[in-house]
């Protein structure tokens, strides 16, 4: 498979986004879910990065929030059909590179408790448990990782 991460926009996102919001909702109660609209990942601060397969489906998306002294990882999500094949790392790369780009000594996210094939990529890729940051609060549902950049 041809693939390329490259800067994209929510709304060419839109059916990933939509799977990813249906998948966490069958999985966790509402109060658990923390995935942002698309009105959202459209804010100023947010970086928007799409995996494209040949010819230029997206096949993965991720957003990287850009807060004060660190970035976090948002909307991470790979079509079923083209997991296992990288990209999940690719679109990890692409926010690590934008948050050194942009300065960012740390980044972090917030994942599901059941969502053990996505914790064993963020692992690999150097993510730590870490405690809740930011709004958060400890729960049975939401791990946090951190991985720092400097």
């Amino acid at each position: 498979m041809s693939l390329r991460v490259v800067p994209g926009t929510p709304e060419a996102a839109r059916p990933l986004l939509q799977a990813s919001h249906a998948l966490m909702q069958s999985l966790f109660p509402a109060e658990a879910n923390h995935y942002l609209s698309l009105d959202a990942l459209r804010a100023p601060g947010i970086h928007f990065f799409l995996a494209q397969s040949e010819p230029n489906a997206p096949v993965g998306c991720v957003a990287l929030a850009h807060y004060p002294g660190y970035g976090e990882v948002k909307s991470m999500f790979v079509a079923e059909t083209a997991r296992g094949t990288g990209i999940g790392a690719a679109l990890l790369d692409a926010v690590e590179t934008r948050a050194r780009d942009l300065g960012l000594p740390l980044l972090r996210l917030e994942t599901g408790s059941k969502l053990h094939a996505a914790h064993r990529l963020y692992d690999r890729a150097g993510f730590r448990p870490c405690p809740p940051f930011g709004a958060y609060t400890d729960g049975p549902y939401n791990p946090f990782f951190e991985k720092h950049l400097a």
